[in-house]
């Protein structure tokens, strides 16, 4: 892959060897050395003398490798190198990555996850394991890297412009992950290393939690045979706390919004000479409105959270004649995340206006504060184990007949499982949601502070909600597993020509790859009431809650800590609630609402499967000559690929929509669901040409530029057949979604300009210009559409005969006044839910479809400097992208909008000294605020925006090498406590806010 378009002679195979360049996976045959060569330069060009290697380790050897793999690369190309065998700049490859220009990574649990490079978010990039494309982890093409360990990784390369000889699928980039094999490194080495894991988060989980990780590698018979062993496992307990509003409701009609006397009702928008808002937003039609925004919730949320990684490899290698090798490889991970928590928070059924008692709102309309009747306040139990399993088998067969010809025949299979049902008591992930609807009004304060406040005024005149009115709202119980599997065959040939002196490299071959991806999901509907509906609060005694102090919650932001409001929060066993619920609400108490933890009481809800078949044709050509004193390398390729792709589909056939209770709404379906299978395909093929020119114009100066065409699959959500709507229908949340398995993939077209700078150790600086003019761009449109025999409870002459019954008596309008003055009018079904009729109106639902549309394009600069400090020890390293295009989003719109998620600024800073057996690390990333995605889980039909707000975090390492073979080391995670915090349209329409604090290992490693 990063070969460099020159015949290798003595002196450049030394040089090589000296800076410890390592071997170029077997599947990308990219160099022109065989793979025997690899560490071994002793049989170079047929001589037989002996060459000594002198190996730089440490920090400065890493930097040494990774920037002579920069230098030698055809196109555009970062990279990180192992400081040694068994030693990785950072233990999640993912924050690795994050240190290389123009990558960014995004975080689960408090570690990097998936990467977004030059703006492209993960399912834009494609991640390889030695050239072979990786499946996404579970039911997705995008690839988790926290759950793949460093110790048996050699090289992380990011290759940021086209090349015809790797598979499609990395329209950002694509990341190769290249390990340790045997024959890299002739001899036998042994490398252990053992940490203790202290995270300060830490509270029910233990205090110090371990990491073992160790690597074998051995070559026997004169270096003919090897094999490579690598295992790691690692245990982590910690805390997460978090802030969070499911989303935000807009809405356009503002006589609807209340007048209200003296500082009840604050309205902040400008308005015009008639005292109207000004209307400064655009609605789906393109006219002006002045909309106002209510939060639909606002919750507090502690997880206790136990984590366990093992992963494993084993990599054989055996030269069966001096020109043919064979590689066989196996790799393993195994990833656990159990989760327990307690949330609580409120619950606004309605934000239309109508329930409205006080409100404050900000000039975009956005309120700082409301007082809004209705709706519930709850406290949530959950609890969730989700286990994701991959595996990789591979053989390659290496054979090099003579020094014109090289052929490569790769084949591998590849799978990734994730399945969140692995809880073995409860095989599913499961919610307990306790709590009561007998309040007045539930204030919600965003006024001061990182954190919005909330206080419920409850029935019994005080903000604090008596144990004995503890009901059950609702529980549910969803498992939802899925597999993605690839299967792989590459042949490539390498064609030395001898009969030119210009044409250095021919390489010609074909790929075919299979992709499936599939999952199931089954959900037990809202069990237990639903919505207070009857009540059983008498089946909950007061001892079996709790009470809490919140006092020390999210303590890192401010509005935390001591001043976050409520101040307390109920607990309660979680498998006591269910017990207790089972045993009580029975189907002979409670008819069909009976209480089930089984998610699969009714079969499966979905199933879906993903099918791609891709046959790919490629050609490259490497020249290389001089224009006048300057040498010059070209590499020219074209690939061609052909694709099918199918999508096959199972749905429950939807009956009905009734209100269940005044805070929910539940879908039913109709019997015999197994038979609706159906399939739907669509096919396309793409020629992807490529270039790449680098030129030395001055000594130790690198001009490059580059221009090619890549592509990225359509995602899977966009791809599923059939049609879906929401299982809990709620007024303002009427939505669906209809797939498009004949999307065409997303196409680009790339340029690319750099200039590099080596002038000195370990030492360049660079500057990168790059363009993409993205086509086939997937947009979203969304369409109202009724459904026959779908009729709607809301606003039918039912449902108005109770408002007006109710404003004649004068009892305020809330949902919970109107549900209840409607069961007293008679409508209500032996289960105390309302049914629709067929004379009710159709619900009218927001169905969102997506096809390819319009182009995009997106440019930035990269900037790069990593400097040694001659002998003295000391190093840094700096590097910032800066990314801008009409991808954006819009917050004034509230159209349905496809901005293009992850893009953004970022930067990196390192500084290191290394000497003496003693090296000192600090590295400090930061990124920008950049749009997460579109659409928010209980946000409104305009489908609004996440973004996340600009996070920093700072890490540092010691290492100590007590002798040869024995090194000490601490590091430090996120020393500096920074938090993650996520918003809407605007800052103020708050969404998330997480702390998981710091954490610290300390540990030795020995090595032979």
């Amino acid at each position: 892959m990063l070969d460099k378009a020159f015949k290798r002679n003595r002196l450049s195979a030394t040089l090589a060897a000296i800076l410890g360049v390592g071997a170029i996976p077997l599947a990308w045959a990219a160099d022109d050395a065989t793979p025997a060569a690899d560490g071994v330069v002793a049989a170079q060009n047929g001589s037989e003398e002996t060459i000594e290697v002198i190996e730089i380790r440490g920090i400065r050897g890493s930097l040494y490798r990774s920037m002579d793999l920069k230098r030698g690369a055809n196109g555009v190309v970062d990279a990180i190198s192992a400081e040694e065998l068994g030693k990785f700049p950072d233990t999640n490859l993912a924050e690795s990555l994050q240190r290389i220009t123009g990558v960014t990574v995004s975080r689960a649990n408090g570690e990097g996850s998936q990467i977004t490079v030059r703006g492209f978010g993960p399912e834009f990039n494609l991640i390889t394991l030695n050239g072979r494309q990786m499946p996404g982890t579970g039911y997705t093409r995008s690839y988790n890297l926290e759950n793949l360990s460093s110790e048996g990784v050699k090289t992380l390369e990011v290759v940021k412009t086209a090349r015809a000889d790797v598979p499609t699928g990395g329209l950002g980039g694509t990341v190769n992950i290249v390990t340790h094999k045997p024959l890299d490194n002739p001899g036998q080495a042994f490398t252990f290393s053992g940490k203790g894991i202290y995270d300060e988060s830490n509270v029910h989980g233990d205090d110090v939690t371990p990491e073992l990780a160790a690597i074998y590698s051995n070559t026997l018979f004169d270096d003919r045979f090897g094999v490579l062993v690598s295992v790691s496992h690692q245990e982590r307990d910690f805390q997460q706390q978090t802030a969070n509003s499911q989303g935000w409701i807009a809405q356009t009609d503002n006589g609807r919004l209340p007048t209200l006397a003296g500082d009840k009702g604050i309205d902040g928008r400008e308005t015009d000479a008639d005292g109207n808002p000004i209307a400064r937003f655009r609605d789906a039609e393109g006219n002006a409105v002045a909309p106002f925004f209510f939060p639909r919730d606002m919750n507090f949320s502690i997880n206790d959270v136990e984590r366990e990684r093992t992963n494993g490899m084993v990599t054989l290698q055996f030269v069966a004649t001096d020109n043919l090798i064979l590689t066989a490889d196996y790799v393993a991970t195994r990833a656990l995340t159990a989760s327990n928590g307690f949330g609580w928070g409120i619950w606004n059924s309605s934000t239309d206006g109508s329930p409205v008692i006080g409100y404050e709102l900000d000039a975009n309309g956005t309120a700082l504060y409301s007082d809004i009747r209705g709706g519930d306040g709850s406290f949530t139990a959950n609890r969730n184990t989700t286990e994701v399993n991959a595996e990789s088998v591979g053989l390659n067969i290496d054979w090099s007949p003579n020094e014109a010809w090289r052929f490569t025949l790769d084949y591998h299979n590849s799978s990734n499982e994730i399945d969140n049902g692995a809880d073995k008591g409860l095989g599913s992930d499961g919610q307990v949601i306790l709590g009561s609807d007998k309040l007045i009004s539930k204030v919600y304060d965003y006024r001061t502070g990182e954190v919005p406040h909330f206080l419920i005024n409850w029935n019994n005149g005080t903000h604090v909600l008596d144990a004995g009115d503890i009901d059950s709202n609702f529980s549910q119980f969803i498992h939802s597993p899925g597999e993605s599997e690839i299967e792989q065959v590459q042949f490539n040939t390498n064609w030395y020509p001898e009969f030119s002196e210009h044409l250095v490299k021919v390489d010609f071959g074909a790929a075919y790859t299979k992709q499936t991806m599939s999952g199931t999901s089954a959900w037990s509907g809202l069990r237990g009431g639903p919505g207070f509906n009857p009540s059983y609060a008498e089946i909950f005694p007061d001892a079996m809650f709790v009470l809490q102090d919140a006092s020390g919650l999210l303590d890192a932001l401010g509005g935390g800590g001591s001043a976050l409001m409520p101040d307390y929060y109920y607990t309660y066993n979680f498998d006591e609630a269910v017990a207790r619920q089972l045993a009580f609400i029975t189907p002979e108490i409670a008819g069909d609402n009976y209480y089930s933890i089984d998610p699969y009481f009714d079969g499966i809800d979905s199933a879906t499967l993903v099918e791609e078949k891709t046959l790919a044709l490629y050609l490259t050509t490497q020249w290389g000559f001089d224009i006048g004193n300057v040498p010059v390398n070209v590499n020219l390729g074209l690939r061609y690929e052909q694709t099918d792709a199918s999508s096959t589909v199972k749905q429950r056939v939807e009956s009905q929509v009734v209100w269940a209770s005044p805070t929910e709404w539940i879908m039913q379906y109709a019997p015999g669901g197994d038979d609706n299978y159906f399939t739907q395909g669509g096919d396309y093929d793409v020629w992807l040409p490529m270039l790449d020119i680098s030129a030395e114009p001055l000594e130790d100066i690198v001009v490059r530029f580059s221009a090619g065409k890549t592509i990225a699959r359509p995602l899977l959500g966009d791809m599923v057949a059939g049609r879906n709507l929401s299982g809990s229908p709620k007024i303002g949340a009427r939505r669906g979604s209809l797939g498009n398995p004949g999307l065409l993939p997303l196409e680009s077209v790339n340029l690319d300009l750099s200039f590099e700078y080596y002038y000195g150790d370990a030492s360049y600086a660079s500057v990168g210009l790059f363009k993409k003019y993205a086509d086939n761009y997937v947009s979203q449109k969304t369409t109202q559409l009724t459904i026959e025999g779908l009729h709607d409870v809301y606003n039918s002459p039912r449902y108005q005969e109770a408002i007006s019954q109710l404003e004649a008596a004068g009892t305020p309008v809330s949902e919970n006044s109107i549900f209840a003055q409607m069961i007293a009018n008679g409508h209500g079904n032996a289960d105390g839910q309302i049914v629709p009729l067929a004379s009710d109106p159709l619900i009218v639902w927001d169905i969102t479809s997506p096809f390819n549309s319009d182009s995009k394009t997106v440019q930035g600069i990269e900037l790069a400097l990593q400097h040694v400090f001659g002998e003295t020890g000391f190093g840094v390293g700096v590097n910032g992208t800066f990314v801008e295009g009409d991808v954006t989003y819009d917050p004034y719109s509230l159209a349905p909008q496809n901005p293009l998620s992850g893009i953004g600024d970022s930067a990196n800073f390192q500084a290191f000294y290394e000497k003496d057996g003693l090296s000192v690390k600090l590295t400090y990333a930061w990124r920008d605020s950049y749009l997460i995605g579109v659409g928010q889980s209980q946000g409104s039909a305009d489908a609004p925006p996440q973004f996340a707000k600009t996070f920093g975090q700072l890490d540092a390492s010691i290492n100590y090498d007590v002798n040869e073979h024995l090194t000490v080391f601490f590091e430090g995670i996120n020393l500096n406590n920074e938090t993650e915090e996520g918003y809407g349209r605007f800052e103020e329409q708050f969404l998330f806010a997480r702390q998981y604090g710091s954490r610290y290992s300390l540990g030795a490693r020995v090595r032979f």
